[in-house]
């Protein structure tokens, strides 16, 4: 039987021929594609959150695979309605968020890995959203390294994109490339499930398995369309001229400085090219040059236009009449805007995007070198909001939420929530923005920690600074050091971390890097079907826990072998046979059976 590998690398390979992909629901009835799916998603956070079942990743077994399988060959896989709930958003609203069953969510994984060998290679490379090797950052340096000269920005977002999506026209896009009625109708069934919310069932006409691992695929498949019709319709439109011509007056001024340089007069020439210099060297009106770019990321999406605000207007109008007719789906007024590049700024994965202009910043050559780049900066309104959750009355205070932490816990929660920002703002112009956000964050992390001592901030201050060493020189940090008897002692550091920009240096090619076949310890257990408690050789089941820290926490009685188990092998799952996995569930000390073996 081939691996799971070999058959996602024929399926890539179709796809990157753009041939149609045929006969491909029998290989849902491979159980290598289970293993693969199972190594991949069950350290997910919501592997251990049940659907409206009982059912989570605890508990897989190759016998949980075969029953799939079965009934998979058969056609008698039914799909189990989600159980919804509404997330919070910042805005005051929610999102609703759907969580299935882990049986679904296995098959989902395996659907969803078929899909995304044989479609991603033909997927524009103007999309990064939901894609292997590519995120926002990718997107971002897109914009950055090619968008030179850009005049007017179009940003766009689609209105409850993925609750929106037309099933009958996801079908069709489908059908026109997998012939496969059966595998059709498997994706059919799964749009149509329904989600179960106040223990309500409610039918679905419209919209992605929202919380499924199959939804960001699906997406991409949809919104291709729209990648396509840019690519093919308005990019070729937009579009013409080589380059700009030059500016009749920048012309003139270099032309005539070249005159008086080569009659010796270099003071004259010099005050000319300093006179040219306050015009562009291209014309930026040219009526022959054009220049269209496009980025999506998800269902939000940048156009740069070198060209007139009337053609940014239509091609907002056609964007906006295409996603109507041709795909059912509305812009959202509010956040679709035609923003010009020099004057204002649009606002994309977080970041504000705008054209750079200076005519005092000169390379070795005395050329411009800022003019008509891309710049990337940080929001006002995100330093402000960020530093909010850490004051209060203008003030920094102490996170009283935290007070029953560790020092260790608390100087790592603050310094996740610093790092994470600091890194995704990475690119941006004005990092150092930062700096007053982690004098915050810093006040309050030491007010929280006096709070929790007893003591003084200034105490405390003097007790924990310290200085780290980055590749920017060293930078100063508190930092926590907690010796441990025959072990690395523990460190906490917060800040530590340079504020210069960490621009990347190439924009990524489509990566097209074959599957490799790694299988994992997970998966050897798995398919050594020994209980590793009592070594039992049927019924073997996987047991799986949250968090490790769990198990180590003290407690009144002696810890169970099972649970000695998982911490000398510092592992969240263990294999275990179905009466040790009862055992294990109703906290006995230790079953019959096993009592039995050991005393034989």
């Amino acid at each position: 039987m081939r691996t799971a590998e070999t058959i996602l690398n024929i399926i890539r390979d179709r796809g990157q021929r753009h041939l149609a992909l045929e006969d491909v629901y029998r290989q849902l009835f491979n159980p290598d594609l289970y293993r693969r799916a199972y190594a991949q998603i069950q350290a997910n956070r919501g592997a251990l959150t049940p659907g409206i079942a009982d059912e989570t990743v605890d508990g897989m077994s190759q016998a949980k695979i075969a029953t799939i399988i079965e009934a998979i060959r058969h056609e008698r896989w039914k799909w189990t309605p989600v159980r919804r709930v509404e997330i919070p958003k910042r805005n005051g609203k929610t999102r609703p968020l759907g969580i299935p069953t882990w049986s679904d969510k296995l098959l989902q994984e395996v659907v969803r890995s078929i899909l995304e060998a044989y479609y991603d290679p033909q997927f524009s490379q103007h999309s990064h959203g939901f894609r292997p090797h590519r995120g926002c950052h990718t997107a971002l340096t897109e914009i950055h390294q090619t968008w030179a000269g850009t005049k007017w920005f179009i940003e766009g977002d689609i209105k409850g994109c993925f609750d929106s999506i037309d099933h009958s026209m996801l079908l069709t896009i489908l059908q026109e490339r997998i012939n496969d009625k059966r595998f059709i109708r498997l994706i059919e069934a799964l749009l149509k499930a329904g989600y179960c919310e106040v223990w309500t069932y409610h039918p679905t006409y419209s919209g992605t398995p929202q919380g499924g691992v199959m939804s960001p695929i699906l997406f991409n498949i949809y919104m291709d369309r729209l990648d396509r019709y840019v690519h093919h319709t308005l990019l070729p439109e937009y579009t013409r001229g080589n380059r700009r011509k030059t500016h009749p007056e920048y012309e003139r001024l270099r032309s005539l400085g070249k005159y008086y340089r080569t009659r010796g007069r270099s003071d004259k020439a010099e005050i000319l090219r300093k006179q040219a210099q306050a015009y562009p060297s291209g014309n930026p009106n040219d009526p022959d040059y054009r220049r269209l770019r496009y980025v999506r990321y998800a269902d939000d999406f940048l156009l740069g236009l070198i060209g007139s605000q009337a053609e940014a207007e239509e091609i907002k109008a056609k964007l906006t009449t295409f996603l109507r007719t041709q795909l059912n789906l509305t812009l959202a007024t509010e956040k679709t805007l035609v923003t010009h590049a020099l004057t204002g700024r649009a606002r994309f994965l977080g970041y504000h995007i705008g054209m750079m202009q200076s005519q005092t910043r000169y390379d070795t050559r005395r050329a411009r070198v800022v003019n008509g780049k891309v710049g990337l900066y940080i929001p006002v309104d995100v330093i402000e909001n960020r530093c909010k959750r850490y004051m209060q009355n203008g003030k920094a205070i102490h996170r009283a939420e935290l007070l029953t932490d560790s020092e260790f816990e608390t100087i790592q929660r603050y310094q996740w929530e610093y790092r994470g920002l600091v890194e995704y703002y990475g690119m941006a112009l004005n990092l150092a923005c930062l700096s007053k956000l982690r004098w915050i964050m810093e006040t309050s992390l030491l007010k929280t920690l006096a709070s929790k001592n007893r003591t003084t901030v200034v105490a405390t201050r003097k007790r924990l600074q310290s200085s780290q060493q980055t590749l920017n020189g060293p930078r100063r940090c508190l930092r926590l050091t907690i010796p441990r008897e025959g072990k690395k002692p523990l460190v906490a550091v917060f800040g530590g971390l340079s504020l210069k920009r960490q621009i990347q240096t190439a924009m990524p090619d489509k990566v097209t890097l074959p599957y490799i076949n790694r299988r994992s310890g997970l998966l050897e257990r798995l398919l050594r079907d020994t209980c590793e408690v009592c070594g039992a050789t049927e019924h073997v089941e996987m047991h799986h826990i949250r968090k490790l820290a769990n198990l180590t926490k003290k407690g009144p009685r002696e810890k169970p072998l099972w649970m000695q188990i998982m911490i000398a092998r510092s592992r969240k799952t263990l294999a275990v046979c179905r009466t040790c996995h009862m055992d294990i569930h109703y906290n006995r000390p230790q079953s019959k059976r096993q009592g039995n073996r050991k005393a034989g």
